[in-house]
């Protein structure tokens, strides 16, 4: 480590308070990293777009555990299916070289999450199977320049992403994989040994950076030991320090089973994680459109997919608790995003473009759902000393008003319909709160299908 004199020091320290940039050095320990703040455009995305591509994509069963519950718990639906559709000595690397990727088009993919809304991605860039979807040097004949697409995924969609959107790149990295034999070997010396994680899984983490660059990392596969095992402090710290996006990253918790929703950067704790009520620190839901799966099935019926109303459901109740959407796709072994995966992004893009105002960039309010009215969710600006709040309603009103409790109306309160021109006639509620008086409004005034938004200003609350 380099020696820096007094001299030194204090112009550093005069540099940064130039620049107006923080100089903080964050140590490789959960107390220091866990003071670093989350970077602004995170919080003010809300969104982000989660892809489950791999090997699994071939075989496309049931889930994108496929190879572990065939060959590692020997479950029998997987064994009835490469029974009947596979010859006897069928192995899984079998299925690498059908993971082909023909019809993958990173632009498209790229128009597609833009449509969306999204302002972030996570691209699987290797699942718990091992497989890398990048030119590695770290994992020989098992990653997709070597085997199947015979191209660099990762890296592709990284600059359709900047080429063509202000998308933030970002990936998902499984820490450990099923069948690894330096995992394995140390597994079986109960973890006190570490060449699994010297030899494959950091490298892989710092090439990752230094290639792609990415501004979000999701972290897996930690579940099995704790986090002294893999060494992630120092990699965190490296990242928030040296690292080429050190300004910009955002990291998870899924660093040792010990750390998830306690320690890193956003909480994802388990997955669909919605808590439902506030929390104390920024965390993230991340959630498939499949129910079922996080990669592709080919066995999926429709009613295995989440309708758009339940996608906003979700949305409004997660952001009005503070946390982010990270919504998982599962695209197909020759590349295709599938057209049920298309139409719920892009339903959601077109909410977003008229209500978008009450997600973005927005913060939680006094209340998170109404006092008085279910399905009614609140988010928060406050813009130039102006407060507005906003309640986002699932569901029209029957009749021709709507009574919510929370808010607390003055005589300056005024009531807007997101994606309407006229404002809405008031009074306050016979038990507090406010009636919202409904005109008739003809269908084709309707500024969206699903889910309303009613903006408030001039609030006491």
């Amino acid at each position: 480590m380099a020696v820096v004199n007094k001299a030194g020091l204090l112009l550093t320290l005069s540099f940064c308070l130039l620049l107006t940039v923080s100089c903080k050095r964050y140590l490789p320990t959960w107390d220091s990293i866990d003071s670093r703040p989350i970077p602004d455009w995170y919080d003010e995305g809300k969104i982000g777009i989660f892809i489950h591509w791999g090997v699994f994509s071939v075989p496309s069963f049931s889930t994108e555990w496929f190879w572990y519950q065939w060959e590692g718990r020997k479950l029998q639906p997987y064994i009835d299916f490469m029974t009947k559709n596979y010859k006897p000595d069928f192995t899984y690397a079998d299925f690498a070289s059908m993971f082909t990727a023909e019809f993958y088009d990173p632009i498209q993919w790229a128009q597609i999450f833009k449509a969306s809304g999204a302002k972030y991605i996570a691209l699987t860039t290797k699942h718990h199977e091992g497989f890398c979807n990048w030119d590695t040097k770290y994992s020989f004949n098992w990653n997709s320049m070597d085997v199947g697409p015979k191209r660099d995924l990762v890296g592709e969609l990284a600059g359709a992403l900047r080429l063509t959107t202000d998308i933030r790149f970002g990936i998902y990295h499984s820490l450990f994989e099923w069948f690894h034999p330096l995992y394995l070997q140390d597994a079986s010396n109960n973890y006190t040994t570490q060449d699994f994680v010297k030899f494959k899984t950091m490298p892989e983490l710092y090439e990752l950076v230094n290639k792609y660059m990415p501004e979000f990392i999701f972290s897996d596969g930690d579940w099995m030991v704790d986090d002294f095992y893999w060494n992630a402090t120092e990699f965190i710290a490296w990242l928030y320090n040296d690292s080429p996006v050190k300004d910009t990253i955002v990291v998870n918790d899924r660093w040792g089973q010990n750390i998830r929703c306690k320690h890193g950067g956003v909480l994802d704790c388990d997955d669909r994680y919605n808590p439902g009520v506030l929390q104390n620190r920024k965390w993230e839901n991340c959630m498939t459109i499949d129910r079922d799966s996080w990669g592709y099935r080919r066995n999926a019926q429709l009613d295995g997919y989440i309708t758009i109303e339940e996608i906003l459901s979700t949305l409004a109740e997660t952001v009005s608790c503070g946390g982010n959407l990270l919504i998982n796709i599962g695209p197909t072994h020759d590349g295709r995003i599938l057209p049920i995966f298309e139409e719920r992004l892009r339903q959601m893009g077109q909410w977003l473009q008229v209500n978008g105002e009450a997600i973005y960039a927005t913060k939680p309010w006094v209340y998170q759902n109404d006092t008085l009215t279910k399905g009614v969710w609140y988010t928060s600006r406050n813009e130039t000393d102006t407060l507005s709040v906003y309640a986002i309603i699932l569901d029209w009103p029957t009749g021709d008003t709507l009574t919510l409790g929370a808010p607390v109306t003055s005589l300056a309160t005024t009531v807007t319909l997101l994606g309407y021109p006229d404002m809405f006639s008031w009074e306050p509620g016979s038990m507090g709160g406010i009636t919202i008086n409904i005109p008739s409004i003809p269908f084709n005034k309707i500024p969206c299908q699903w889910a309303w938004v009613f903006k408030f200003q001039g609030l006491k609350n």
